[in-house]
Formats: structure tokens, C-alpha cells, sequence
């Protein structure tokens, strides 16, 4: 499955990009992130614990950054996570690009999403919606760090 998420986060796009650059900072403003750290230079691991309809998962994996390319605003990430207690988990590669928006810069996330086991049970469009439901709040939470001098 796969999607395509914008947003525009009310920042510079130089101060934006070094701080999504910085994974474990960004990823608390992830909605549901946990725990990350550092494996090497360019993997974490980390916790993400959500809800998706009836069903809370708590999804224990990895997130690994292939590249960072400041000249044309481009990163590109793959991560694995699973949840054993559920019985599936997730395989995702990711895209961000960043350009200038109206009133600050333009946050576009596309996503290729595996999704195995019992997890995929839920359905595309309860997935799409919880996606874009994380993606706002993650936004809302990137604009106040940012406001805030973060």
C-alpha cells in the first residue's frame, strides 16, 4: 500500500530539515514513539505504540536512514517493526521531501507499506486514516518544538 502525506510546518527549511535529520529528537513528536536510540550513525531502534480501530499495538523495531541529500532537500528511510503479542507487523519505506510553502515549508512523506500478519486485517482505508490522523498530530507537535526554539 502506498500514500502520500503533505504538510507545511510554519519553519525555514534549513532549520527544518537539520531537525528532522536528528532522529531521536524528531521522533518525539512522533505520536506513540518510545524509546529510541541509537544502534550506529544511521539506525535507531525504537518503540511505536498505537491504536488502530479496537486493537492497541505495540510495534518494536527498527528505523534505518539510507540517505540525507541537503542539496535536493531528500531523505530516504526504511523501517521494520513488529508486534508479537498481535501477531504481524510492518515494513515501510519512506521518502520526505522538503520545498518552500505558503507561510513556511512544504513536509511531503510518501510511504510504501507492508503491512504483515493479523495487522492487515484492519484494511487499507483504516490504516490511510490512522496514517493521516499520526501525520497531523506529528505536524502540530514539529510546528510547536520548532516555535519554541527547539
Amino acid at each position: 500500500m502506498t500514500f502520500t502525506q503533505e504538510c507545511v510546518i510554519a519553519v525555514e527549511r534549513e532549520r527544518l530539515w537539520d531537525f528532522l535529520m536528528e532522529v531521536p529528537r524528531v521522533a518525539s513528536c512522533v505520536p506513540g514513539v518510545e524509546g529510541v536510540e541509537a544502534i550506529d550513525a544511521k539506525s535507531y531502534r525504537g518503540n511505536l505504540r498505537v491504536q488502530i480501530g479496537p486493537i492497541r499495538l505495540s510495534l518494536h523495531g527498527t528505523m534505518t536512514v539510507d540517505e540525507q541529500d541537503r542539496a535536493a532537500w531528500r531523505a530516504r528511510m526504511r523501517a521494520e517493526a513488529n508486534d508479537r503479542r498481535v501477531g504481524g507487523g510492518i515494513r515501510a519505506r519512506m521518502s520526505l521531501t522538503l520545498a518552500p510553502g505558503e507561510g513556511g515549508t512544504r513536509l511531503r512523506i510518501e510511504t510504501d507499506l507492508a503491512i504483515l500478519g493479523r495487522i492487515g486485517e484492519f484494511g487499507q482505508p483504516v490504516i490511510k486514516k490512522k496514517a493521516d490522523a499520526l501525520l497531523e498530530e506529528f505536524a502540530q507537535n514539529l510546528g510547536s518544538k520548532l516555535g519554541q526554539g527547539g
